[in-house]
């Protein structure tokens, strides 16, 4: 899973999807990959289609070339009528939703809007040298409730309050010990290291992936649902087959379409 910088070609975030991994990549190499108008738009929007598509296992998210992303470009939003706010936020609960695993692939400066995105995925892999910040109070912002609340939810009051307050720049093992990284990879080697996996991710069943999402999320009014997908799906039975006949399990179950059970483009949020 490599994502070489393009500098020749225009901001835009793009996506591949290889054994059963979706990978998008958010490209705008001239400003450290930066997200425009633009991008914002096409990463929200594109993020639907994947989550029905029963080909992609999981997603991944990166940035061009050394760097993951170094906020909103805010020379592009003149005159879209949408703030940067309201755009990195639609994105960020597009992301949030998004029914399957989901890792940020961090290289380089992963600040502003780029932390709030890497922050909405399930989990950030990091290669050494990468830098995180939550940046709004240099721009006066009101930082989002909902983004607000994520971080708290994955680092903490207290290390939300020292990001959000000084918009210092961390580094990845300090990153790491607040629990705002999961790993981090020697220089080289994180493209490998995500590429494996999330070939183990998409091995697995996603039944048990979707349910834990909710559950994690909060939902937990959702227990007499997941009961039922899980008699009518019976993985168990795959699950258990395929250990004693040591072979890989072949789980059926898949994200349902957009519906009564999910709404189009993620699982319900609260």
């Amino acid at each position: 899973m490599e994502s070489p910088a393009q500098p020749s070609t225009p901001p835009r975030v793009t996506h591949s999807v290889t054994d059963g991994v979706a990978t998008v990549v958010i490209s705008n190499p001239a400003k450290r990959n930066a997200m425009t108008a633009t991008m914002w738009h096409e990463l929200a929007e594109l993020l639907e289609p994947l989550a029905g598509d029963p080909a992609v296992r999981a997603l991944v998210l990166t940035g061009a070339g050394a760097t993951f992303c170094a906020g909103a470009d805010i020379t592009s939003l003149r005159g879209t009528g949408e703030t940067s706010q309201a755009l990195a936020a639609r994105a960020e609960t597009a992301l949030a939703a998004f029914p399957k695993p989901t890792v940020a692939a961090v290289r380089g400066h992963c600040v502003g809007g780029g932390c709030q995105l890497a922050v909405a995925c399930d989990l950030r892999f990091a290669e050494e040298g990468a830098l995180f910040g939550v940046t709004p109070a240099k721009l006066g912002i009101v930082y989002p409730s909902s983004s607000t609340r994520r971080l708290v939810s994955l680092v903490g009051p207290s290390a939300t309050k020292y990001l959000l307050f000084s918009a210092e720049l961390i580094d990845a093992e300090r990153a790491l010990g607040t629990g705002l990284v999961d790993e981090v990879l020697p220089t080289g080697t994180l493209g490998e290291r995500v590429t494996a996996f999330t070939r183990i991710l998409a091995a697995r069943s996603q039944l048990t992936q979707a349910a834990a999402k909710e559950f994690a999320a909060g939902r937990v009014d959702r227990d007499a649902y997941w009961a039922e997908q899980a008699r009518s799906a019976d993985e168990v039975t795959e699950g258990v087959a395929a250990f004693l006949e040591r072979r890989p399990p072949r789980f059926a179950w898949a994200v349902p379409e957009a519906g009564p059970g999910r709404p189009a483009g993620g699982l319900r949020q609260r």
